[in-house]
């Protein structure tokens, strides 16, 4: 009965991560085909699965470096899911348009609502003169911060014992990330549906450390034999092992400016 029933899921998440691509290419080709500049990145549409749209909106928001609402039009009202960046508070953003909502919440980064498709251009409208306004003298481009620069060498397993009394992390506490400089790569290659993904083996002073990139699998085409790496220190449990990995967030070629 677990069996099927975990079964079921898989099926489930399969449809779920093949609707989210659809709505995501959907999505940014509606957002992009009036104003490929614009600030404020906005798409909606009466397919777009109401369960997905945030998730195609944190990844324009993530691809474009602008905040992005993904919407999904019913007969009468829209519901938006909306994500964005640090230069752009998209809560605070709302605010100023309350008067023309059914319904919103949601924090500096990411907000949903509710609203009748009547006032639906208003809002885009106001939103978007909000983005000018914030956003026109700024240098748009992402940038990742760490929290301290260790060599790789000196992680030790018993780092996680500290590292989980930070938790639960996430907004407002986010977690902990590493920089070490100068890592031989040992091995490279692609994981997962599609080779999204990039398994890495790192070696520094004689130990070896498993590694993985997720989304980040079309780098292995021209993977330096020496990288920078920025990370997080976690456990992986997969298939009833427990081991130890590096999680990726970026890397670059070593000794190349940040």
């Amino acid at each position: 009965e677990a069996g099927q029933i975990a079964q079921q899921l898989e099926i489930q998440n399969r449809e779920r991560q093949q609707i989210t691509r659809e709505i995501q290419a959907a999505a940014e080709r509606i957002a992009l085909e009036k104003d490929p500049d614009a600030l404020l990145l906005f798409a909606a549409h009466e397919e777009f699965n109401v369960g997905v749209v945030g998730l195609a909106a944190s990844r324009l928001c993530e691809h474009y470096h602008r905040p992005a609402i993904v919407a999904s039009r019913g007969p009468t009202h829209s519901r938006g899911s909306c994500r964005s960046i640090a230069e752009f508070h998209i809560t605070a953003a709302l605010d100023q348009c309350s008067d023309l909502l059914e319904r919103y919440g949601g924090h500096a980064a990411a907000a949903g609502f509710t609203v009748s498709n009547e006032n639906l251009p208003m809002l885009i409208e106001r939103l978007g003169a909000l983005a000018i306004e914030q956003l026109a003298d700024k240098d748009l481009r992402p940038v990742l911060v760490a929290d301290v620069e260790v060599p790789l060498r000196e992680l030790r397993p018993d780092l996680l014992e500290y590292l989980e009394w930070l938790q639960p992390t996430g907004y407002g506490n986010p977690e902990p990330y590493f920089v070490s400089r100068d890592v031989q790569v040992k091995n490279s290659r692609q994981v997962g549906k599609e080779n999204s993904h990039l398994k890495l083996t790192l070696i520094e002073g004689g130990i070896i450390h498993d590694a993985i990139a997720f989304g980040q699998g079309q780098r292995h085409e021209e993977m330096p034999g020496r990288v920078d790496i920025m990370y997080t220190y976690e456990k992986n449990e997969f298939n009833g092992r427990e081991s130890l990995q590096l999680r990726i967030r970026d890397l670059k070629p070593a000794g190349t400016p940040d």
